[in-house]
């Protein structure tokens, strides 16, 4: 069932304004294309039938916690099914350096890439990272502050 307080034209502009980050973070999530595709478009359906309305600020936060949700659900139950990091990467255009960052990146634990991918590349704040994956602001902060070191011996076993 539809949400009766979601015109059409909000849900236009939630897709393309919330819509390439909502796919970035499933696809880093994920590292498949076409679960991130399923897990993106699962997550508007989703919107279109559950959110609960509220400022832009909620609606974006609310958006990225149902993806987090759905594609933790989908790693869950799909363990066996994994890509190349290179297929990954292989859909952006971007000097050597940055892939091979993005690379090192992808070898990193899921929770420490997560709170990394939302700091650093979708600049989320410490809270709101904190708020979306039910975990303590200190907690997010241990995340981004391992996940920066283990990151730089990746990048320097990997790739110097």
């Amino acid at each position: 069932m539809i949400n009766s307080e979601l015109t059409a034209d909000n849900v236009k502009n939630a897709v393309e304004t919330y819509g390439n980050m909502i796919y970035r973070l499933c696809l880093i999530m994920l590292k498949n294309t076409a679960d991130a595709e399923d897990v993106s478009q699962e997550t508007f359906l989703t919107y279109m039938q559950k959110f609960p309305g509220g400022p832009p600020e909620r609606e974006k936060a609310w958006l990225m916690t149902v993806a987090v949700n759905k594609c933790r659900n989908l790693l869950r139950y799909n363990k066996r099914h994994r890509t190349d990091p290179e297929e990954l990467l292989s859909c952006f255009v971007m000097p050597e350096q940055d892939k091979n960052i993005l690379l090192a990146l992808e070898m990193l634990p899921d929770k420490f890439r997560l709170a990394m991918t939302l700091h650093y590349i979708e600049g989320y704040k410490v809270d709101e990272i904190a708020d979306m994956l039910d975990l303590s602001a200190s907690a997010v902060k241990m995340r981004l502050s391992k996940g920066i070191k283990l990151l730089e011996e990746k990048y320097r076993k990997e790739f110097m």
